[in-house]
C-alpha cells in the first residue's frame, strides 16, 4: 500500500518529514483534549504524577497514538515529562503540543536546494 501522506524535506534533520493530514490533526487534537480533560476530571487517580500507574498508562498510550497519527515531533517529549510531575498534569500539555504541531504544519512545504 502506498503512503498517502504528503512529505516535505526537513532542513534540520535533512530527512523526509510527514506532513499530517487534516483528518489526522483533528483526531490528534480530539484525543489530546480528551486525555487532558480526563486527567482534570478524574484528578484523584492522577494526583501522584509518575507514581500513579493510571497516569503512566494514559500518558504512554496518548503519546504513542499521537506519534502514530502525526509522526514524531519534539513537542511531545516535554509534554510527556511534564505529565509525570504531580499537579503539573492539570495543565493541558497534550493539547498544547498538538496545537503547536498544527501551527507548524501551516507553514507549507520546505525544500532544500543544496547542502552547505
Amino acid at each position: 500500500m502506498e503512503n498517502t501522506r504528503p512529505e516535505r524535506v526537513d532542513p534540520i534533520n535533512e530527512g523526509i518529514v510527514r506532513v499530517p493530514t487534516r483528518a489526522h490533526l483533528r483526531g490528534a487534537l480530539a484525543l489530546a483534549m480528551a486525555a487532558d480533560l480526563f486527567q482534570i476530571v478524574v484528578y484523584p487517580l492522577f494526583l501522584e504524577g509518575a507514581v500513579s500507574p493510571a497516569d503512566d498508562v494514559l500518558d504512554v498510550l496518548v503519546g504513542g497514538v499521537l506519534t502514530w497519527l502525526l509522526g514524531w515531533h519534539w513537542e511531545f517529549l516535554p509534554s510527556f515529562f511534564a505529565e509525570l510531575v504531580p499537579g503539573v498534569d492539570l495543565v493541558p500539555f497534550w493539547t498544547l503540543a498538538v496545537a503547536n504541531v498544527y501551527r507548524k504544519s501551516k507553514r507549507g512545504p520546505i525544500t532544500i536546494e543544496g547542502k552547505m
